[in-house]
């Protein structure tokens, strides 16, 4: 007797599903979410704050892992429009200790990768406009999501 999971596939018996059933949808790309950018930012914007915002600390947190921390600080300061002293301040708005913000042998701002979600809240914390640039943040990190 065949039954259904629920994503709708059907279930010759527990555990073994033909998951190639009749199902609405459109395509979503190799980021499971738009097939584009564009399309992305579109639906990014349909999502509850506290989505995002779980969404943006995950991203940091898996950019620093795969491309290190630099990379994560440097493209949140671009996306976010923040310079040295505004980054400084949404971080400790943020909840982060201030004195761990330092710079590394080339001079790259630095935090540790443990702290970068305090990032977050900080920028809630300081900026009107901070849903915008999280949003911004993850639509320019669009290739990264795709590979991690």
């Amino acid at each position: 007797m065949a039954v259904a999971d629920l994503n709708g596939a059907r279930c010759e018996r527990a555990g073994v599903c033909d998951t190639a059933t009749d199902r609405q949808g459109g395509e979503v790309g190799a980021t499971g979410l738009a097939p584009h950018p564009t399309e992305y930012r579109a639906r990014l914007r349909e999502q509850t704050d506290e989505q995002l915002d779980a969404w943006v600390a995950e991203l940091m947190r898996d950019v620093a892992i795969r491309r290190g921390v630099v990379k994560v600080v440097a493209d949140l300061q671009r996306t976010a429009h923040l310079d040295e002293r505004a980054f400084r301040r949404v971080f400790a708005r943020g909840g982060g200790a201030p004195h761990v913000v330092g710079k590394d042998s080339q001079g790259h701002l630095i935090v540790p990768a443990i702290a970068l979600h305090f990032l977050v809240p900080g920028l809630r914390a300081e900026l009107p406009e901070a849903r915008e640039r999280l949003i911004a943040y993850l639509v320019a990190s669009f290739d990264e999501i795709v590979y991690v």
